[in-house]
């Protein structure tokens, strides 16, 4: 077997391959919808190859920037079309592709590499480790009000909501997520090249959509809330963006009000999301978690001085990557929110495996968590708090965007 780079002629084999691994068959647009191949970059694609020239598997990456905790902003490759066809799973080929792959983003000089995982199972092993959760909130129409009536919250809302097409603000909802992307951690950014050619899910596909835009005092787009109604009177809010609060709460207030709706589900929301705590009845909002981004470190001294920190104190992780046969200990200082971290022979303070560093990486998940669970080894007394104090975020990463 070879696993070798793929081209711009490689694209329909390519999209073949991935489909016929997970039983599908490619679609067409429909609907406006475009096509969440079009994004791919296929100088970064990979495919493997039997001796007689049959692809079998196939690993792509996108180019990403992915906000840190501080606001740092860092590239990213995001891992996406991983798979093997059913007769040749189980014979080394997903390896041989994940281990080529991370061999190819360091020889770009990448150190940090993302996914959203189809299994959990798999990934882990890899290195990779979940660092970002999402929530589905459900809301019953008639449990919807609010604890506080409309314009007494603490932060009352000046502005003004508009509602548009899909097919009429594009740019508008391109300009405004760039600039929410860019102040949460967890996020991801979304290429023009994303929204020019429709690719991914709505409301970067140009399918059918309403959207709630939302203009500040001086009538900037600050915020939106893309939704579709269905038949059986279900409000599917794709995604609300605000760039704080009261543009949430407004945008929130907006779809609860829709008439003929009997439910609000709101498919992606932050753990830290505030509006179950808005509504009159706190059981009025029901939710469903689920992991979103994973996270793998290839360099761990560059990846940990890129973010930001917000607690001055002292560290030495010993990290064991067992899928490359790599093993480090690191004494990690912060001072003034930034960080050092070098090789060291110093005793470790914990131990964890590296997909357990990209777990905590952007303080979406407390290492005295990981330590509890069996996953990281404190060595002494007090560890696991100093690093929880040291790997928090100033608030819990989110992601919302799909690859």
């Amino acid at each position: 077997m070879e696993i070798r780079s793929t081209t711009d002629q490689d694209l329909d084999v390519f999209v073949d391959t991935v489909h016929a691994a997970f039983g599908r068959f490619p679609e067409t647009p429909a609907d406006g919808g475009g096509l969440w191949w079009s994004a791919l970059e296929m100088d970064r694609g990979l495919l493997a190859v039997t001796a007689d020239g049959r692809p079998v598997g196939t690993a792509a990456a996108y180019s990403f920037e992915l906000t840190l905790p501080g606001e740092a902003i860092v590239p990213a490759a995001g891992v996406s079309a991983v798979g093997v066809l059913p007769s040749h799973r189980r014979q080394g080929v997903l390896s041989a592709l994940m281990r080529y792959q991370l061999t190819e983003l360091r020889a770009r000089g990448e150190f940090l590499s993302v996914l959203l995982a189809s299994e959990a199972r798999i990934y882990g092993r890899f290195g990779y480790g979940p660092a970002t959760c999402t929530q589905r909130l459900t809301v019953q129409r008639h449990q919807a009000s609010f604890a506080r009536p409309r314009g007494t919250a603490d932060a009352p809302d000046t502005g003004s909501v508009e509602l548009l097409r899909r097919a009429e603000c594009g740019v508008i909802l391109e300009e405004v997520y760039d600039r929410y992307r860019r102040a949460q951690p967890g996020a991801l950014s979304r290429p023009h090249r994303w929204w020019a050619s429709g690719a991914g899910q709505p409301p970067v596909t140009p399918a059918p959509r309403y959207v709630a835009v939302h203009r500040d005092a001086g009538g900037v787009p600050d915020g939106y809330a893309s939704y579709s109604l269905g038949e059986s009177g279900t409000l599917t809010v794709d995604e609300t963006i605000a760039t704080d609060d009261a543009v949430s709460t407004a945008l929130a207030r907006f779809v609860l009000d829709h008439d003929l709706v009997t439910q609000v589900v709101f498919k992606h929301v932050s753990p830290d999301h505030p509006l179950r705590w808005q509504l009159a009845d706190f059981r009025a909002g029901q939710m469903t978690d689920d992991d979103w981004l994973w996270v793998r470190l290839l360099d761990v001294p560059r990846a940990l001085t890129a973010r930001g920190w917000f607690t001055d104190g002292e560290l030495v992780l010993d990290v064991d990557d067992p899928f490359l046969g790599e093993h480090g200990r690191y004494l990690l200082t912060v001072r003034d929110s930034k960080a050092e971290c070098v090789p060291t022979d110093r005793d470790p303070d914990l131990s964890l495996d590296v997909r357990d560093l990209g777990s905590v990486y952007l303080g979406g998940t407390a290492p005295s968590t990981l330590v509890r669970a069996g996953h990281i080894r404190a060595h002494r007394s007090g560890a696991a708090t100093v690093a929880d104090a040291l790997f928090r975020a100033e608030r819990a990463p989110h992601c919302l965007h799909w690859f």
